[in-house]
């Protein structure tokens, strides 16, 4: 059986576990290094205003992004949730096996997501799509749906960027071409989102 990848996956020094953390550390550093904290900015203010205004946040990626996009839902939903203020809702769409099966058998895989954000979503929710590569067709798919529904999109993809990074509202670039690297870069992301706004709704920012 072969195994597909959009992109060559980088590899580093092998010579040993040690080179080979050495490298992949310094791969993951320069990724924060280089991080664009303005569009980090944006990201947390529109799950911010979509949470005070009632909205919905739904989180969707593929394969490890797809557990991102799920873990997302407990820090955004549980891990900031504090007196006085409004829940942050957050909806993984690959979380439902049923529908999801059944979306990939009757409809394609290509739309899983799009269909759902057109059963779901309304004007003023926010999408985060998550794609280590930034080419996957279900999620570019969900991008355009999202947008002709009036919701807003952030965009989070490693290597080039990809469609992606360049379809969203908020496009945020994660210089890695390791698969690793990228998705360990982008659960990074995730954890700073929740805590930064988790300390703020305690008085802590």
């Amino acid at each position: 059986m072969s195994h597909h990848t959009p992109f060559p996956n980088q590899t580093f020094n092998s010579g040993s576990v040690g080179s080979y953390l050495a490298d992949y550390a310094a791969s993951l550093a320069h990724v924060f290094a280089t991080l664009d904290t303005v569009a980090l900015e944006q990201i947390k203010t529109a799950v911010q205003q979509a949470s005070a205004n009632g909205r919905r946040v739904y989180a969707i990626g593929n394969g490890g992004s797809a557990a991102i996009a799920d873990h997302l839902c407990c820090d955004l939903t549980k891990g900031c949730d504090h007196s006085g203020h409004p829940p942050i809702r957050v909806h993984p769409l690959a979380s439902s096996l049923s529908l999801y099966t059944a979306l990939a058998n009757d409809c394609g895989f290509d739309k899983v997501f799009s269909t759902q954000l057109a059963y779901y979503a309304d004007p003023g929710d926010v999408l985060i799509a998550i794609s280590s590569s930034g080419e996957s067709a279900n999620i570019l798919a969900a991008v355009d749906a999202a947008k002709a529904r009036k919701v807003l999109t952030i965009g989070i993809a490693g290597f080039a960027g990809g469609q992606l990074v360049k379809a969203a509202d908020i496009g945020l670039h994660l210089d890695a071409k390791n698969y690793g690297v990228v998705e360990d870069a982008t659960q990074s992301v995730m954890h700073i989102l929740a805590q930064v706004i988790a300390a703020e709704r305690r008085g802590l920012g």
